[in-house]
C-alpha cells in the first residue's frame, strides 16, 4: 500500500477501536522538536528545566509560573500556546474528537498552523488505502492555502507556502505563470504523471487542476465524502457541478469566506456581479446516502460553494461542512 504525508506524524499515533487517532505521548512530544520549543544555547535554566521535564512526561501539568519563569518574552508565548494547546488535546481520547471539540467550542488563540496540523493528521487517517492520488491532493487544499491562477483555460491551484520561497529566476513557463520562485519545482498533476505524486507528497509541489469536468474536482468531492463520513459518521456523495442551474438553496454550505459570502447573496436573491461570479471555482451537491437520510434535516440536497478571494487565494474551512450541514444525529465520535 502507498504511503503519503509522512510529515503529519501520523506513524506516531495509534487507532482505537472505532478507527480514530489516539492521542500519543509520541505525537505531543513532535511539537517539543520544533524550533519554537526546542531550547536554544542561551535559553535560561527555566526554559531548559520545562523541555527537558516535558520530553520526560509529555502530560506532565504546567503551571503558569513555571511558564513564567521563562526569561525570553517569545520564549514564554510559545510555550504558553503550545501548552493550551496540548491541554485541548489531552481531555480527548482521539484527535479527532479534540478537533470537534475546537471547531464547536471556538479555537480561542490557538495558532491556525496547529488547527491545520490536525487536519493533516485526520485527514491522513481518513484517506487511509486511497490509491488515488487526484483525491489525496485535492485534500491538500484542506489545511493548505492554495494561489489560483487561470492558464490556457485550465484554473489551477498550486500550494502558496511553495509559491512564496525565495528565488527570482523563473524556471519553466509555468513557474514564471505562476510567480514562482526559481527553486520551486512545480508541476501540473495530469494522468501521465499522477502517479509521481507518492514520492514527493510532502513536498506539496504538483499544481491541481480545478477547471469543471476534471479530475482534480471529482478528486476534492471524493476527499469531501471521505471527511464527512470520518468526522461525522454519515455517508454522503458529493458531485461537482458544471452549472449552476434550477439550484435549491434551501440549504448550502460556503467551503470558505467568500464561498459563504456568495451563498448569502443567492440566498439572499441578489444577481452576482462579473467579478463576484469570476472568483466562483466550484460547485458541489452533496445527498445524503439512503442509509443515512434520517441524518439529514431533509432528503433534500445541500449545495457546497467554493470560491477564491479577490486576491486569488484559496482558503478552505474543512470545519464549515462539521457545522454547517444539516446533521440531527450526533456522530459517532471516535
Amino acid at each position: 500500500m502507498t504511503d503519503f504525508w509522512l510529515s503529519c506524524g501520523h506513524h506516531l499515533t495509534d487507532r482505537d477501536a472505532g478507527g480514530g487517532l489516539l492521542v500519543t505521548d509520541e505525537f505531543l512530544k513532535v511539537y517539543l522538536a520544533r524550533p519554537e520549543l526546542s531550547p536554544p544555547p542561551d535559553a535560561c535554566e527555566a526554559e531548559r528545566r520545562l523541555h527537558a521535564a516535558l520530553l520526560a512526561d509529555s502530560r506532565r501539568r504546567v503551571g503558569a509560573a513555571e511558564i513564567a519563569a521563562i526569561a525570553d518574552a517569545d520564549a514564554r508565548e510559545n510555550w504558553r500556546l503550545m501548552i493550551a494547546f496540548r491541554d485541548r488535546l489531552l481531555p480527548h481520547k482521539t484527535l479527532e474528537a479534540a478537533y470537534l471539540d475546537f471547531v464547536r467550542n471556538g479555537a480561542g488563540d490557538t495558532p491556525p498552523l496547529f488547527l491545520n496540523q490536525l487536519v493533516h493528521v485526520i485527514l491522513r487517517n481518513a484517506l487511509e488505502g486511497c490509491d488515488d492520488p487526484f483525491v489525496v491532493r485535492a485534500a491538500e487544499l484542506f489545511f493548505r492555502p492554495q494561489r489560483v491562477t487561470l492558464h490556457d483555460g485550465a484554473l489551477l491551484a498550486a500550494d502558496d507556502e511553495v509559491i512564496a520561497g525565495t528565488g527570482t529566476a523563473p524556471l519553466s513557463p509555468l513557474v514564471s505563470m505562476l510567480g514562482l520562485p526559481a527553486n520551486a519545482q512545480i508541476d501540473v498533476m495530469t494522468d501521465e504523471n499522477a502517479t509521481d505524486y507518492w514520492t514527493r507528497s510532502d513536498r506539496f509541489d504538483m499544481a491541481l487542476d480545478l477547471t469543471s469536468g476534471r479530475r482534480g474536482l471529482t478528486g476534492l468531492a471524493a476527499a469531501i465524502e471521505r471527511w464527512v463520513e470520518h468526522m461525522l459518521g454519515v455517508g454522503v456523495a458529493v458531485e461537482p457541478l458544471r452549472e449552476m442551474r434550477d439550484v435549491d438553496l434551501s440549504w448550502y454550505v460556503g467551503l470558505d469566506s467568500e464561498g459563504t459570502r456568495i451563498g448569502d447573496a443567492l440566498w439572499r436573491g441578489e444577481k452576482l456581479d462579473d467579478a463576484t461570479q469570476g472568483r466562483v471555482v466550484a460547485l458541489f451537491r452533496l445527498v445524503f446516502d439512503a442509509a443515512d437520510r434520517t441524518a439529514g434535516a431533509d432528503s433534500g440536497d445541500t449545495y457546497l460553494f467554493l470560491a477564491m478571494g479577490a486576491d486569488k487565494m484559496l482558503r478552505f474551512k474543512p470545519q464549515n461542512l462539521l457545522t454547517g450541514l444539516p446533521v440531527r444525529r450526533p456522530e459517532q465520535v471516535r
